[in-house]
């Protein structure tokens, strides 16, 4: 299926650049290139080759010096004839480039719009088409790795294989109930679907790893004022972020960046120290921490090592005892004087006790791969292919219990008819991720996520 119209945009991020690429997609791509760009060598325009030349207006004046392509459809990334120009980038000539395509019978483009036409016209598929997004967006090289081959249909192809196992029992049970006159031969169906079933806990037994691998998670550092929170957070980033001064409470409100933690992109949250204060902004920041690490995945409880334990050390520590904690021992460079034992043998939910440095950087790397280990489950980052899409995760669960219900409906001596309910659901969610059997409102949910010219 071919759209019937021409879209272009700006297929770079705005703003001021060496080099702005702005896009057309549609029928009229090559009339439009050919109305608008005059190469600096004359000749007919041969597809994927590069030619230099300028862009001019209706009065044959320069708009800009560009180099330009033709992609022909359907060997092009939206299964259309495209173009291509890249012209010098700066807001003015791209403006002004986009403004010559529109007025020659193109139209801007919606958001996503170039990657759901190469969805539609059989370019790629639904789990493609997102992994498109995800290498985009990808903050760590595990998570880019991860996205590359979701897009070189790794994924896909395994998804496929899956349906392919369920579709000879949907049709025979399908058989069975469509046509009971006919002297349909008995078959086995309970070894395919169990097949069918363990592959798809082979998938899902790693989706919430992958999930986090690509999404990320959320670690609160807290602890009292000035125990090393900001200088932490510094520390981990490797550049100063945060402001940090000997003076405690600092801190007013909590900051929030990420970082690569064992290949984990773990957005980190720098509290305001949670203490009893007077002061009407110390204590607004003290309740946003509090609300912080009500939203963690994980707390970094931070105690200051040189200094013996508070009472309001204790105080903090139990406000954790609802989150996977691990404790923190900070200024690991000076003499020791906290001992932490009472504090860790009373946690229910401690995951670790490490000593670091900010100064040296001393212990920075056991943290950094002892938040990845836990936020993975305690799972090793294995070469397997890992989901990493929540919806694609949801869809599995969703298939895994349709398989089981048919198994366990076969071994109960169901009806067929019932049967045959399960594995359709079974098949449909499977085509979920891929796109084969979609509806519409989704593709508008996933598509709208993507930037303008993407």
């Amino acid at each position: 299926m071919l759209y019937a119209d021409t879209i272009v945009a700006l297929a770079t991020p705005p703003g001021i650049g060496g080099v702005g690429i702005v896009r057309v997609s549609g029928p009229l791509a090559e009339s439009i290139a050919q109305a608008v760009f005059r190469p600096a060598r004359a000749g007919a325009w041969r597809p994927y080759h590069m030619r230099y030349g300028q862009l001019l207006d209706d009065q044959g004046l320069p708009v800009d010096e560009a180099l330009a392509v033709l992609f022909r459809g359907p060997r092009s990334f939206t299964g259309e004839d495209v173009v291509e120009f890249q012209c010098h980038g700066g807001p003015l000539p791209l403006s002004r480039t986009l403004a010559l395509a529109l007025a020659h019978g193109a139209r801007l483009a919606e958001p996503g719009e170039f990657t759901l036409r190469a969805f539609v016209n059989g370019r790629i598929d639904l789990a493609q088409a997102e992994a498109t997004l995800d290498v985009i967006e990808a903050q760590t090289t595990l998570g880019l790795r991860l996205a590359l081959d979701q897009l070189g249909g790794g994924l896909s192809r395994e998804v496929r294989v899956l349906r392919e196992q369920l579709l000879y029992p949907l049709a025979y049970v399908t058989a069975l109930t469509d046509f009971p006159e006919d002297d349909v031969p008995a078959d086995e169906l309970g070894a395919p679907l169990q097949t069918a079933l363990q592959a798809i806990e082979r998938l899902l037994a790693g989706a919430d790893q992958g999930v986090i691998v690509r999404h990320g998670a959320r670690a609160a550092l807290v602890g009292r004022p000035n125990a090393g929170k900001s200088s932490l957070l510094n520390a981990l980033l490797r550049v100063e972020r945060a402001i940090v001064t000997a003076i405690p409470g600092t801190t007013r409100d909590t900051l929030e960046e990420t970082a690569n933690l064992g290949g984990v992109p773990v957005v980190l949250i720098d509290t305001a120290g949670i203490t009893e204060t007077a002061d009407v902004v110390e204590q607004i920041g003290v309740e946003r921490s509090r609300a912080a690490l009500a939203r963690a995945d994980l707390v970094l409880l931070l105690l200051d090592g040189s200094q013996p334990l508070s009472d309001q050390d204790a105080t903090i520590a139990r406000l954790t005892h609802e989150r996977p904690t691990v404790i923190v021992q900070t200024k690991a460079d000076l003499p020791p004087l906290a001992a932490v034992a009472p504090l860790a043998a009373e946690h229910p939910l401690l995951r670790g006790q490490l000593h670091v440095s900010a100064q040296t950087g001393a212990g920075l790397d056991e943290l950094g791969a002892t938040v990845a280990r836990i936020l993975l489950g305690g799972l090793p980052l294995s070469d397997a292919r890992l989901v990493t899409n929540p919806r694609h995760r949801e869809a599995l669960r969703q298939a895994h219990s349709a398989v089981a219900e048919a198994l366990a409906g076969l071994a109960e001596g169901r009806p067929v008819d019932l049967i045959a309910v399960d594995l359709h659901d079974a098949v449909a969610r499977l085509g979920e991720i891929t796109g084969e059997t979609v509806e519409d409102d989704l593709l508008n949910t996933i598509f709208s996520r993507f930037c303008i010219g993407k």
